[in-house]
Order: structure tokens, then sequence, then C-alpha cells
């Protein structure tokens, strides 16, 4: 991880924005984020256990964009994915008790709770995320139980789609770690290490609750979901997508965006929150491919531990899943939804994906286009995961001049990608925006309309 050692306050945010340049962030986000680790510094000075009311730790952890993989994460299937220059930017000291104090510097919202492996997380609070960590490090990390102050500030949307919930637990989980001196334990190297990919995986199955290795799973946040976000957030290039393979992470290839092109987000305003409506209809999806995981076990007697696996298994077995995907009598899932299930996951991770990330490492951004619009197209018919407000934002882009568009995220609400010329982004967001307020009037208020190149990776800052 990159780390930054600041020799001064992180209240001097002209300094502190001419040093974050380094981490290959935008001159606009430098500037923007010098601004939210102030805040969030001040917002820690008023817990009275600052050390001369200054934080001693700071991460800045952004968001991510799914470029491709739909739901295929948890699946064993392929992403390709970026980091947003939006984030959370946090500030922290350590505590000298177990309490752990994570307050939001925007809203003024603070959240007291304990590092304890006997910990009841708040289902259906944002409070749920950090909680969720810190049960987990302290059952996986014996004694790992010191407390701390944790202040953030940020410029992601909420439940627009961008991982603000993975952001948050990675963000939590490192100044943890930093806190109760992780990686000097050997049961941390044994089981994560310095691999960022490692943690990646583990901070995924933190977050589902799975066994990671040898660490022992827990109750998770809720969502049956992979590690792609974590994925992003710690292994993100500037200026490069990432491909990536999962159940374990595996980096495929780095790809360059082509000069001159930058991402247009339009959330649409339609509210996609693991801990809200959206819950039930993300963890279904999910379902479905475990579904068609358990048939496949009970007709083979194998012990394929993912859907990828078992399609990998033998020549025949894709044929072999369909039919017993259209045979299907299970009670949950009618066999139609099993073969779309099924039909998307093999499209968007073993078809499309890898053609889409060669068209764009050669610079083809007209067969891109068409692989995007093919996954879009997919997720509307097969994997269900779609409102009218992103088919929408999808094809109004395309109509717009984007090289590519998408929805991405779990679905069901959140945000649409548009592959854009920097030149001309602020006439396309203008378009872009303007159509979608006429035909969604009701979502003016929480649509939010930005660009982002594909930023850095979580950092740290170190001040003086």
């Amino acid at each position: 991880m990159t780390e930054l050692s600041f020799p001064g306050a992180l209240d001097e945010t002209d300094e502190l924005a001419r040093m974050l340049a380094a981490t290959g962030l935008s001159r606009e986000a430098c500037r923007s984020k010098a601004r939210l680790f102030a805040r969030a510094a001040s917002a820690l000075s008023i817990t009275g256990q600052t050390t001369g009311g200054q934080p001693s730790l700071a991460y800045f952890v952004p968001g991510r964009i799914e470029v491709l993989g739909k739901h295929t994460d948890y699946a064993g299937g392929r992403t390709m994915v970026a980091a947003a220059e939006r984030g959370f930017c946090f500030a922290a000291t350590p505590r000298d008790d177990n309490e752990i104090v994570v307050i939001d510097a925007q809203t003024g919202e603070t959240i007291v709770f304990l590092a304890d492996p006997e910990l009841k997380p708040q289902a259906g609070s944002w409070a749920n995320y950090p909680m969720t960590v810190a049960r987990r490090v302290a059952r996986n990390f014996p004694a790992a139980v010191r407390g701390v102050d944790i202040a953030l500030a940020g410029d992601l949307p909420p439940a627009a789609g961008m991982s603000s919930s993975s952001a948050l637990m990675v963000g939590v989980f490192l100044v943890l770690a930093e806190v109760n001196q992780l990686s000097a334990r050997d049961d941390y190297w044994r089981h994560v290490g310095e691999n960022k990919i490692d943690l990646a995986g583990y901070l995924g199955a933190v977050e589902n609750g799975r066994t990671f290795g040898e660490l022992e799973g827990d109750l998770g946040v809720g969502t049956f979901g992979g590690s792609e976000d974590h994925t992003a957030i710690l292994c993100a290039e500037p200026g490069r997508i990432g491909q990536y393979g999962y159940c374990p992470v595996e980096f495929e290839k780095s790809i360059p965006v082509p000069p001159g092109y930058l991402f247009a987000v339009g959330v649409s305003g339609v509210k996609a929150e693991k801990t809200g409506a959206a819950l039930e209809k993300y963890n279904a999806v999910s379902r479905r491919a475990s579904t068609l995981l358990e048939l496949w076990r009970r007709e083979t007697g194998r012990d394929d531990p993912h859907l990828a696996a078992a399609l990998g298994s033998s020549p025949d077995a894709a044929e072999r899943l369909k039919q017993l995907a259209a045979s299907s009598s299970e009670k949950e899932f009618d066999s139609r939804a099993l073969v779309a299930r099924l039909e998307h996951f093999m499209l968007e991770s073993g078809e499309i994906i890898p053609e889409a990330g060669d068209a764009f490492s050669a610079g083809d951004l007209r067969a891109f286009g068409r692989l995007v619009d093919r996954s879009q197209h997919a997720a509307e018919q097969l994997l269900g995961n779609q409102v009218p407000e992103t088919v929408f934002l999808a094809a109004s882009a395309r109509r717009h001049g984007a090289a590519a568009a998408s929805a991405f995220g779990a679905g069901f609400g959140g945000s649409v990608w548009a592959l854009v010329e920097a030149d001309g982004a602020d006439d396309f967001l203008a378009a872009w925006s303007d159509e979608y307020r006429q035909e969604f009037p009701q979502h003016v208020e929480l649509a939010r309309f930005f660009t982002t190149p594909a930023g850095p990776a979580a950092f740290r800052v170190e001040p003086k």
C-alpha cells in the first residue's frame, strides 16, 4: 500500500493537496481529498482522545467502478474493475481501552461500541459495517481489541452501487489493523500477510461472513457477495482497469484507459442499500447461483467450490448444468430463473469479459462498446437486476456519444458508468443529466452526475 509521510497536520490543506499528487490522484481530487482529511481531523478533535488535537494516522479509501462482471465474483467468475477518485478520508487516533468511536464528520452522527468478539452488530444501520469488522478482527486475532477514535468524511454517493459500504469496512479494518499491529502477528502473516490480493479476499469474507482459510467465518453484514469491491479498492492503479478472477482472487491483467478518456458516472437516485429493500433481491440473485451449484453437486457427487469450478470440471459440464437447471423442481426458484442465471454467468464471465479485455487492450473502443452493450442487455434480460432508471441511463449515454456505458454494482438501483472523451465531458454530462431528469423528475434531488478518471487504490497518510 502506498504510504505518504506528511510533515504537517491534516488541516494544512494546501500542502497536503500537493503531497497527494504522488498517489496518482488528479489535481481536483487532491484538493477535495485534502479538504475531506481536514474535516475528518476536525471532527476527531472533539472526542478528547487525540494527541494535541491531531490524529496520528489517516487513510483514503476509494469507491469502485465495476466496468464488467455483474454478480460474477462470488461464483468464481471474473470482473473488470477500477477505483473512482471519490471515496472516504479517515483520520484516527488509538485509545488506551477497547472502545471504538466512529464519527461521520459530515453529519456528526457518532457510534460507540467495544472491540469484543461477542459484539452484536446493529443490522439495518450503517453501524453494522464497522461493528462487523471489529467483531471479526477480535474473533480471528485474539487480543486484537485495542480501541480507536475514527472520523471519516467522504464524497462517495451512498447506496449508489459504488461500494460505499465496502469502502467503509476496508477503512475501518486498515485502522484497526494498524492500531492493533496485526502485521506483527504470526497468525496474521500465516493467513493474510502483506499481499493485497489476499487481504482483499479476507475482507470479502469479513463482509459476507465466510471462512477464509483457517480464519473462521462469522455473521457478516447480511449480503452473500464476493470480494470484487475489496479487490478494486486495494489493488487499483491510476489510469488503468484491472481484470481479476475470484475464489480465490487472482490477477489476470491490467489495461490502460485510452489517453483522453475518463468515466462519467450517473447516479440514478434509486437507492440500492444493502441494508435496505435491495438486500433480499441482491441475495436472491446470489442464491440462484448457489442453487445451481447444489443441483450440480447432488447430481455428480462432486464438491466443486463454486459455479465456475463446476463449469470447468469437464467439457460437457455446461450442457449438463443447463439440463439440470431446466428440469429443476426447486421450490425457491423456477427452472426458467435458474437457466437464465446460468446463461448470464456463462456469457458475462466466460465470453464478454475475456473479449472485452482484449478489445480494450487493443484500443478497439468500437468492439469494446458493443461487448459492454451485450453485458447491459444480459443484465436486463437474464440477470434481472436492472430498474427502468439504469436501463434508461445506459441507453441515453450511448445516444449522447459515450464509447461504452453500463449499469454496475449489485443492481436494483444504483449507477451507470460511461466512457467518454475528457475534452467533451462537461457537455456530455449536461446533456446526459438533463435528459435523465426530464424522464425521471422524481429523482432530481438524489440523482448525481460527475466524472472521474480511474483512480488509485487505498493509501495511507502519516501526518506529523
